[in-house]
């Protein structure tokens, strides 16, 4: 299922919390060679980990962590604004419409769903939160995903060649991603928003439809 944790609130989820940090280093500093710190339980955290940001979260049947990502509103600080402006010519992303997200990151325990569950996840977040885009710095490895799911990004901003260029990319749910994502991973609009609303026990929506 789909979860939504603030920050703040990851203590009542140890081993969902635990192993999303954990399987955070496995990503980005074991296998793809990034430059991120990993602590002495072997977890990958930065400054953005302690804003208190919105994590989205595909828990498996364990409780253990499948996937996640990271979300910050541009209103405050965020990684694009304070590393990565210079791929926008200076220019900062600040809007309370557009959140930014960062690592996307999927459990090698996880299966194919995974990833679905994640674009479906920023839909319900976009949509429920009327926001009107996210904001996020990407390579060539996520392009296929994102192709795949039909939330091909707008480029605002590149640098680099091949395996080695980076974008900054406007990113919204358009209603002809919804049906494929919801499909993929073998559940109904109903279920997604149900995920949703126990996270911030909210009451049922009345005014969705199954194409959103």
């Amino acid at each position: 299922m789909l979860r939504y944790v603030y920050g703040t609130d990851l203590d009542r989820f140890a081993k969902l919390r635990d192993t999303m940090f954990r399987d955070r280093a496995e990503q980005f500093s074991h296998r793809l060679g990034w430059d991120v710190s990993v602590n002495a339980n072997g977890e990958e955290r930065d400054q953005y980990d302690v804003l208190n940001p919105l994590y989205v979260i595909w828990e498996l049947d364990d409780g253990s962590h499948g996937g996640s990502m990271r979300f910050l509103p541009t209103t405050g600080r965020t990684m694009i604004n304070e590393h990565f402006s210079h791929l926008l010519d200076g220019v900062k992303i600040e809007s309370p419409f557009i959140w930014e997200c960062t690592r996307f990151c999927i459990s090698p325990r996880a299966d194919r769903r995974a990833a679905a569950a994640l674009v479906l996840g920023g839909g319900e977040l976009m949509d429920n939160f009327r926001l009107s885009h996210f904001c996020g710095v990407f390579d060539p490895r996520m392009e296929r995903i994102y192709r795949l799911y039909h939330v091909d990004p707008d480029v605002i901003g590149s640098a680099g060649e091949g395996k080695d260029r980076i974008g900054v990319g406007l990113w919204e749910m358009k209603p002809a991603a919804w049906v494929p994502t919801i499909k993929r991973l073998g559940i109904d609009r109903e279920t997604s928003l149900s995920w949703f609303n126990r996270s911030f026990n909210r009451q049922p929506r009345r005014d969705f439809a199954e194409s959103a």
